[in-house]
């Protein structure tokens, strides 16, 4: 048997070096660095539907002071370094779905539309692109499905000012619509929210007769039910798909990073519009799909933003669905 050791791998190894430089095989020209990724989107079967996570890009930010409401941020610090994410900012994804039933095609969540590549120097605002990139052409699409009205689920729905999807019905929770069109909502919000009040109204603004409100508790299509999960927002709402024995849960933002949120659900994230509720909707949602181990899509997850939820002592605990090369 022939023994490699430490001193013997090294001689070899340097003379297959000086062997490769006389012949003049080693050294070849510097191959230019790429600079970008690919595609982003991912396709996955719930039963016979057919489901694509389509990556919208993601933002880097500085570390809020207070991100974490009810945690100091030294907490929130040592979290993250333990969970070997930067300390100094936080990187969130945005990630949207198409849903395939067979019969419809129906988009849940716009993302930012690609008015958001050219602010954001390209990290966001990528979602039509890889829509495309995955064979899917947005005059197809029969529905868009809208969780709930933050700028980065429903400006998507607008590109230069007009209708991103013009084939498309937009579909709303009620509660979130009345919320936001409701004028004296927005003449008793805080400075910092009136923006949000007029993006909202900017948007269905152009979008008009083309959007119609439905209840949470109902089904928006064949297939995909809808369930009330407020706090996040006073509408926000998540959907389920389901097919045969398999079902999947698009929880919207329920939670945003599952690294800290999942596994803290007490924690409350500066983007929530009402803590407590949220709080208490994402206990008794996670609850539901760890005893029922439905598997759940996260809006604000890495990607490919899917992963089964599981109970532990402390909170939850995400595990990532592995990547699929086949359906």
């Amino acid at each position: 048997m022939i023994e490699l050791n430490r001193r013997s791998l090294l001689a070899g190894t340097a003379a297959a070096v000086a062997a490769s430089s006389i012949s003049g095989s080693i050294a070849r020209a510097a191959a230019p660095l790429a600079g970008k990724q690919t595609n982003g989107w991912y396709r996955m079967k719930v039963g016979t539907v057919e489901v694509t996570v389509i990556s919208e890009g993601a933002r880097t930010s500085p570390l809020p002071e207070n991100f974490v409401r009810n945690k100091s941020r030294d907490e929130v610090v040592a979290a993250l370094q333990a969970l070997y994410i930067p300390a100094d900012r936080f990187v969130l994804p945005f990630n949207s779905v198409v849903v395939n039933t067979g019969s419809k095609l129906v988009a849940i969540d716009s993302g930012f539309g690609p008015g958001a590549l050219a602010t954001s120097n390209g990290t966001m605002g990528q979602g039509q692109a890889n829509l495309a990139a995955s064979g899917i052409d947005i005059k197809n699409i029969d529905a868009v499905v809208i969780s709930h009205f933050h700028g980065d689920h429903i400006n998507g729905l607008v590109t230069d000012g007009k209708p991103s999807y013009p084939n498309a019905e937009v579909m709303v929770p009620g509660p979130e619509w009345d919320f936001w069109m409701d004028d004296g909502n927005m003449s008793r919000a805080p400075e910092a929210m009136k923006g949000a009040f007029a993006n909202v109204r900017r948007v269905f603004g152009i979008v008009g007769s083309k959007m119609t409100k439905y209840e949470p508790g109902k089904d928006v299509a064949p297939g995909i039910a809808s369930m009330a999960a407020h706090g996040h927002s006073p509408g926000h709402t998540v959907h389920i798909v389901s097919s045969g024995n398999s079902s999947l849960m698009i929880q919207g933002d329920l939670t945003t990073l599952p690294q800290l949120f999942v596994r803290n659900p007490g924690w409350h994230v500066m983007f929530d519009m009402d803590a407590s509720k949220a709080e208490e909707t994402r206990r008794r949602v996670y609850d539901r799909v760890a005893a029922d181990r439905i598997p759940v899509q996260g809006y604000h997850f890495p990607f490919p933003a899917v992963a089964h939820i599981e109970k532990t002592p402390s909170g939850y605990r995400e595990i990532p669905v592995m990547w699929n090369p086949t359906l």
